[in-house]
């Protein structure tokens, strides 16, 4: 089997923890060769783990794409408002590129990347990581397989968690639309992408409601403080409290914000980050709960629920069909016949590797499509991609309307 080599721009969590990975366990597979990560510390950090000189360690993008093509491969994960530019240029450059989600959070620059990829004949996957997965990919088998007939409905919710929202999307890089993205695309991309491969037909209306509902100075308790740290009246009893979740409950997401988990260095990152803000007092503006309504071509149905209001970070479904029924969370699919009545049970064994095997399986699916590649899409293409993104900036333009049911052939037009 080919080595194949990649370069990574953005060498934060989803590029170093997530993907980068992958080259460490199967270093015969693939193989790090330049990064380009405007923090020093994760730059070094990078170029140790993967062995990468110091003359292939750049801090920016531009200087690294200024030099000729160094590997078959450049995987970019910079933040959301960042994809556009150094994935036109490194498809120019005539790297693969593998680009995280969700694509950009301007529909123009979806579309230009998508044309971009065609023009230069090369891949542009794009991370919707859920297809990859075993849970996702047996239940997809199921549809294909007619086991349940034509699909009628689907029913999705997105179980955010409490704590993840707040992370993520209170105090953390995806809270705010204006320099990152909407709720919808920053992180139920995912959903949309996988409801549209699960239907496997166009989707034709779209619409929505949503707000930030809770996590707004209104609704900030007396006696609370700018930082949790700062001797807030309430912390001890608030749900969000930044000290209980970096320094107890979940303290290895504390290196989002610093290196070192010692408790001196997290108290620090406490008191000078915006990961130790209250929640009630921040600058986020994404909605803390969705919901999308889908009609497809066959007429068909989709409803999703995106709520950051739950204990556990989780997907449930429920999809009905024809003929039977399909049900699915965590690691078990249940499976119902009209006909025989029969109920299957799936289990599926515990991924280590994370979005449930996702991450992984779409480094390792990326890898084999670049070796035989033939100027066919993977399946996570930037066209299937796009199709996506128009249902989710369909639905954000929804929301933003009083829920105003938007046609997508026509605002799909109107972007051109």
């Amino acid at each position: 089997m080919k080595q194949l080599t990649a370069i990574l721009i953005g060498a934060g969590a989803r590029g170093s923890f997530s993907y980068a990975p992958y080259a460490l366990d199967y270093p015969h597979e693939l193989k790090f060769v330049a990064v380009a990560e405007p923090d020093p510390n994760r730059l070094a950090q990078f170029a140790q783990e993967h062995g990468i000189p110091p003359e292939r360690c750049y801090d920016s993008w531009e200087q690294l794409l200024e030099q000729p093509q160094l590997a078959d491969i450049a995987v970019i994960c910079t933040q959301d408002r960042m994809h556009y530019y150094p994935t036109m240029k490194a498809l120019r450059n005539k790297y693969h590129v593998l680009l995280e989600k969700p694509m950009s959070p301007d529909p123009k620059e979806c579309i230009d990347m998508e044309q971009a990829a065609k023009e230069n004949n090369r891949l542009l996957t794009i991370c919707h990581v859920l297809r990859y997965t075993p849970f996702w990919s047996a239940i997809k088998r199921l549809i294909t397989e007619g086991r349940i007939g034509q699909v009628a409905s689907i029913q999705l919710n997105e179980n955010v968690g409490y704590w993840h929202m707040a992370h993520s999307f209170v105090r953390g890089n995806w809270n705010n639309s204006d320099v990152s993205s909407p709720m919808i695309l920053a992180k139920s991309c995912h959903d949309m992408d996988v409801l549209s491969w699960l239907m496997d037909e166009p989707c034709v209306r779209v619409s929505s409601y949503g707000s930030l509902m809770h996590f707004h100075s209104g609704n900030a308790p007396e006696g609370s403080t700018e930082y949790c740290i700062d001797g807030c009246a309430v912390e001890t009893t608030c749900p969000y409290s930044a000290p209980r979740f970096y320094l107890g409950e979940s303290k290895a997401w504390a290196r989002h914000f610093t290196a070192d988990l010692s408790r001196e260095s997290i108290v620090q990152g406490l008191k000078e980050t915006g990961y130790g803000r209250c929640v009630y007092k921040c600058d986020n503006n994404v909605v803390d709960h969705q919901v999308v309504n889908m009609e497809f071509a066959s007429g068909a149905t989709a409803i999703f629920s995106m709520s950051g209001f739950t204990r556990d970070q989780e997907r449930r479904i429920q999809i009905m069909g024809t003929r039977g029924e399909i049900r699915g969370e965590d690691d078990k699919i249940i499976l119902m016949d009209f006909v025989t009545h029969e109920k299957t049970e799936i289990m599926l064994p515990k991924q280590t590797s994370g979005h449930g095997g996702g991450d992984s399986g779409i480094v390792r699916s990326f890898l084999q499509e670049v070796r035989d590649y033939n100027g066919e899409e993977s399946l996570t293409s930037a066209a299937a991609s796009v199709r996506s993104h128009l249902m989710a900036f369909a639905a954000e333009h929804s929301r933003l309307n009083q829920g105003k049911s938007i046609e997508l052939a026509e605002f799909a037009g109107s972007l051109s």
